[in-house]
């Protein structure tokens, strides 16, 4: 179980899809996962994390036929890092998940 990444959560948006040479397609998706929890005081806090998703082939596919905007998912897949430079010249940096399945939950 190495670098293995499963959540659940709800698209952000609407997905990106971009159809590659040799047709095989890349989707790119945003998940926000919630978390709530009681301060000592009983005051309710809940906590909103997003997560950018990429996902290659028959997943983004699956993506594209079925993923909507505000759809709950379950995303399973492996954490990945990586730089660029921006038109600009700066280096930035990306954390995301490259999914390797998906579920798809509720309607």
């Amino acid at each position: 179980m190495k670098n293995s990444v499963l959540l659940i959560g709800h698209v952000g948006q609407e997905p990106e899809i971009k159809n590659l040479e040799g047709g095989k397609k890349l989707a790119n998706i945003s998940i926000a996962t919630n978390e709530v929890y009681y301060r000592e005081n009983g005051d309710k806090v809940e906590q909103t994390q997003w997560h950018r998703v990429t996902a290659w082939g028959k997943t983004a596919e699956i993506i594209e036929r079925f993923v909507t905007k505000g759809k709950e998912i379950g995303i399973e897949g492996k954490l990945t890092h990586r730089s660029y430079d921006d038109k600009d010249g700066n280096k930035r940096y990306v954390t995301e998940v490259v999914a390797n399945e998906i579920l798809l939950i509720g309607k």
